[in-house]
């Protein structure tokens, strides 16, 4: 499998992680879109989320946690802070390796684009 996300995961290539636990990595994005843009994966591969099933329910959850716990940690919580999942090409995903992208510290427009 080449997986950019999973080689990241396997720190088989760098990235800078803010977040790291058994299910979950969470680490800068490489083209920030705001002040602070985190992206947080899991740990186990799933392409998008038309591939999550009800086994994968716990390990949503917890990336929305440690989504939670960035923009809080960032001290952006409270201002507002946006959480963003891309499914397939015409929303943008490029990486199919699920991921959130939790973006904040500046005011976010709508619609988004």
């Amino acid at each position: 499998m080449d997986c950019i996300f999973c080689k990241i995961a396997n720190k088989e290539i760098p990235a800078k992680i803010v977040y790291e636990d058994a299910q979950a990595v969470a680490f800068e994005d490489l083209n920030p879109q705001a002040p602070m843009h985190v992206l947080v994966i899991p740990k186990k591969h799933i392409p998008t989320i038309l591939e999550v099933t009800g086994e994968d329910n716990a390990l949503v959850g917890h990336l929305f946690q440690i989504a939670g716990r960035i923009a809080t940690d960032n001290g952006i919580a409270q201002r507002g802070f946006r959480m963003v999942i891309n499914c397939n090409s015409e929303a943008g995903q490029s990486v199919y390796h699920i991921h959130l992208h939790v973006i904040g510290g500046r005011a976010m427009h709508w619609p988004p684009g």
